[in-house]
């Protein structure tokens, strides 16, 4: 065989730079959209049609239905999608991932675009080296586009020729003629390059290329075709397998249509190309069965009219699926609910500023569970069980533990994302972030002091008298009212934030403060109470207006930052 492995490693930079092209391509015209795609994604949602149709536009823009089932996964896990929205996008996704294969077949095979590669190359430069970063963007976009088709006409003439190399078309002839088994096989074998390479696009593109060699017959390669429907689904488990469980029915969903898809298929599999076949030669065109270099459009038309009819059949039991996945992924035990990163498990997303949108949702989850912590709190200090004291004070500190925990992580991650491209506003908001999660986790720390001077309460078998408790319950209003004050600022939007609301209950607690303090030295001097009993209650309320200072630091943070 006059095939060398310096010709097989040709083959795989080819596939790479095929690859390279796509993923350059996909990239820049999602930072293009910057968080457009997430507004779209989120508002082209209200019923399953406009779903479906979401889904395939932007899967044909960004062409890559991988990325866009990741990001539907990420919003779902990010609460910006509910399941049943994702489900509409994601049978959208579908249909949007055959336009792939219709700009291989007109273009990639019809006209040789590596001819003009350079010249785009060229045309792109000025715009690469450009100060304006959307000029930029569309100039890694024009590049990736060039790409692209020169790794498909790499991969073309990286091939084995079968004139020089007969014996590989007797290794493919030992397979194809195993009737059904032949189909299952190159299924599989189509599952099992998408999977490798993390690509369906890529996968197609190596099918039109084996059929274009004669390699593969058609029946073949519409069998491969649907293997890379079945393999595409795994990069959305995979993002899903450290999501929340609306994440993992979201992506479990993609694999269950595609299954299902494939499977109706399968039963009337030989009639339907068969179909195909005719449809093709009655408008005119040269049988895929006699001519080789007639397959990619009969290639293109089964994977579209397959892709539609699927979403046609099932786009009405999406109530179905949701509620099957449901029974299948069943949710976890609210009241064992863990509190635990909730947005950023997935990773980074496929642009900065998507990231930081996730990581700002974190932020507003983080912020949530500290007032959540100021209940136990409250709760704590009405507690006269000992069992249950033990059992709250343990999971105050338990929550104490993880809010450092996730200070750590919400960091790293902000790091991350800043050494991807970052507009302005988004450094900003990346900096203030980094300041927010710092007070979040300062406020659990205040939080779990409360809790010790709590536990020592306890231990020295102190009580209160009803009015220092009624002053104590007043403090804890006021406190509790800046947490929710200090929750809408984080969730609203930069001209909606009430920082004068915020600053006026800070004023409020620091007068508070102030009239107690003086009070206890005045009890203390009277003997009202036994000094014991006024250093915990001085701790309390003392401890209060500090939680209550880094409330109000938050609130700055997000003032600073969109009033800059």
């Amino acid at each position: 065989m006059n095939y060398s492995f310096f010709d097989f490693l040709t083959l795989v930079g080819s596939l790479g730079l095929f690859l390279f092209g796509m993923k350059m391509m996909s990239e820049a015209l999602q930072r293009v959209a910057g968080s457009r795609m997430r507004t779209i994604l989120a508002s082209m949602t209200s019923n399953r049609f406009l779903g479906v149709l979401t889904g395939f536009l932007v899967t044909a823009i960004i062409q890559s239905s991988s990325a866009t089932t990741v990001m539907v996964v990420s919003f779902v896990n990010a609460g910006l999608l509910n399941l049943t929205q994702s489900i509409g996008v994601i049978m959208g996704a579908n249909i949007g991932t055959t336009v792939t294969g219709w700009l291989i077949s007109f273009l990639g095979f019809k006209v040789s675009i590596s001819a003009y590669a350079f010249p785009l190359i060229g045309i792109s430069l000025p715009l690469i080296f450009s100060k304006n970063t959307k000029r930029k963007t569309w100039g890694e976009f024009i590049i990736g586009f060039a790409l692209l088709f020169m790794g498909l006409e790499a991969l073309k003439g990286s091939v084995p020729n079968l004139k020089e190399n007969p014996e590989i078309l007797g290794f493919f002839s030992e397979y194809t003629h195993l009737g059904f088994w032949s189909v299952l096989l190159f299924l599989g074998i189509g599952t099992l390059l998408t999977i490798i390479i993390q690509s369906s696009s890529a996968t197609m593109a190596l099918t039109f290329v084996m059929c274009n060699q004669g390699w593969i017959d058609f029946p073949l390669a519409a069998a491969m075709i649907m293997g890379e429907n079945i393999g595409t689904t795994i990069t959305a488990n995979i993002a899903a397998a450290v999501g929340n469980t609306s994440a993992k029915r979201a992506a479990f969903v993609h694999f269950m249509f595609n299954m299902l898809g494939v499977a109706w298929m399968l039963v009337i599999f030989h009639p339907f190309v068969n179909t195909i076949d005719s449809f093709v030669v009655n408008q005119g065109g040269i049988s895929p069965y006699d001519d080789p270099a007639a397959i990619p459009i009969a290639l293109s038309i089964f994977h579209t009219s397959f892709n539609v009819i699927n979403v046609l059949i099932f786009v009405w039991f999406i109530p179905v699926f949701k509620t099957v996945v449901e029974k299948i992924i069943p949710s976890k035990d609210d009241d064992e609910e863990e509190f635990k990163l909730q947005y950023i498990t997935t990773g980074l997303l496929s642009t900065p500023e998507l990231s930081l949108f996730q990581a700002k949702k974190e932020v507003q989850f983080f912020a949530k569970h500290t007032k959540k912590m100021f209940g136990f709190i409250r709760k704590l200090i009405h507690t006269t069980d000992d069992a249950k004291f033990t059992k709250l004070y343990a999971k105050i500190e338990k929550y104490e533990r993880i809010s450092d925990e996730v200070e750590v992580e919400i960091a790293n991650y902000i790091s991350m994302v800043n050494q991807g491209r970052l507009s302005d506003t988004g450094r900003r908001q990346a900096r203030s972030i980094m300041k927010l999660v710092s007070d979040l986790e300062s406020i659990g720390d205040s939080n779990f002091n409360l809790a010790r001077t709590i536990h020592r309460m306890k231990e020295r078998r102190i009580k209160f008298t009803p009015e220092i408790m009624k002053k104590l319950e007043l403090m804890f209003d006021l406190v509790d009212e800046a947490l929710e004050i200090m929750i809408d600022n984080l969730n609203e939007e930069s001209d909606n934030i009430n920082f004068r609301k915020a600053q006026e209950l800070e004023t409020e607690i620091n007068a508070y403060r102030n009239q107690l303090k003086a009070e206890h030295l005045d009890n203390l001097r009277n003997e009202v109470y036994k000094y014991d009993t006024g250093i915990i209650y001085n701790d309390l309320f003392s401890e209060c207006e500090k939680l209550a200072d880094y409330i109000i630091n938050v609130s700055e943070a997000l003032y600073e930052v969109y009033n800059h």
